[in-house]
């Protein structure tokens, strides 16, 4: 019995398919690189509430990235911005994150301590 082998053109076909699947994959494979180098992890920032205030007053961060209060007073605090977030009581000696998801400034205040006002400025 005697074999055939296949059609030139066939074999020719089968490596070009091959060659494209490979450049294809190739591509993909650059393409989420590309995607994966632009984006930052997230970050975590920390404000300390001490002395009836917030340490620091302002803080500017990006989207996805969480903020940490931290009450090293020894009285309660809240961390508000009407209509966006609110700790309610963080209790001394204890802390409360937020996760900044919308790109914005939030001045926020402690309704406890009416002077106490701070801003986060999410990118």
């Amino acid at each position: 019995m005697q074999r055939h082998a296949p059609a030139r053109g066939a074999k020719e076909a089968r490596r070009g398919g091959r060659r494209r699947f490979l450049a294809a994959l190739g591509a993909a494979g650059l393409a989420w690189h590309r995607i994966g180098a632009g984006a930052e992890a997230a970050k975590t920032h920390r404000v300390v509430i001490q002395g009836l205030k917030y340490q620091p007053e302002t803080l500017r961060v990006r989207r996805g990235d969480t903020v940490l209060w931290v009450n090293d007073d020894p009285m309660p605090h809240t961390v508000t911005a009407a209509g966006h977030f609110d700790s309610r009581s963080i209790d001394a000696g204890k802390s409360w994150r937020y996760v900044a998801r919308r790109a914005g400034t939030y001045g926020y205040v402690c309704t406890l301590h009416s002077t106490m006002r701070g801003s986060l400025q999410v990118e």
